[in-house]
């Protein structure tokens, strides 16, 4: 069952898009590189937050930072310290280090309250981070602080187990064969927007609630 989804683009998404609008490398990936830059931010910006019960949305805020990078001066380390600036100048400078940090801050944050929120009313101790996204060590860090507060455990992985999602797809099929659930290769077609509740999990137990 998806208990919470995001009602618009996915993160990883939003983080590439992003990459793109402040000029980072896509080598190795855009999401590192947002990571990195980030730990050298130190003022935090406030951004829109949109969390909807346990639904997020990321256009937003998106498109937010776009509209600020166009309206703002993108710096791509901090000022001098040497260097005098009036206020004027530095309310319309903006780094890319700020910038990055604080977007995963937002989004993060965003990402650990419907978790605990789902943890709480599916009376759950563990949590498993999956998916490109997940390799972020921000992400585990704060994802662990919450999780370790409500006595659970956090199962986080690196980028051997996170990027590529084709052997997870592969697994399944697997799983999916040894039930003997077959599709002839004619049958077959891709769809963009797959939903993994679209999928009948023979290999599991019914969910009964309880």
């Amino acid at each position: 069952r998806i208990f919470g989804e995001t009602i618009d683009i996915a993160i990883g998404n939003c983080l590439d898009r992003f990459a793109r609008v402040i000029g980072l490398s896509n080598d190795p990936s855009p999401g590192y590189n947002i990571e990195q830059e980030a730990k050298k931010g130190s003022k935090f910006l406030e951004l829109p937050y949109v969390v909807k019960g346990m639904d997020v949305s990321f256009s937003g805020i998106l498109t937010y930072v776009e509209q600020e990078v166009k309206k703002k001066k993108l710096l791509s380390s901090s000022p001098s310290t040497t260097t005098t600036t009036t206020t004027t100048a530095a309310a319309n400078e903006i780094t890319k280090a700020d910038l990055c940090f604080s977007l995963q801050e937002t989004l993060f944050a965003m990402l650990v309250e419907i978790t605990e929120r789902a943890m709480a009313h599916c009376g759950q101790t563990q949590v498993l981070i999956v998916g490109g996204v997940g390799c972020n060590k921000r992400l585990q860090q704060m994802m662990q602080l919450m999780v370790s507060d409500r006595g659970g455990t956090l199962c986080a992985m690196d980028h051997r187990y996170c990027i590529d999602n084709g052997a997870m797809i592969a697994q399944a099929g697997i799983l999916a064969l040894q039930h003997n659930q077959t599709t002839k290769l004619q049958d077959t077609w891709c769809t963009q927007r797959f939903r993994t509740d679209q999928t009948k999990a023979v290999w599991r137990a019914p969910y009964t609630e309880t």
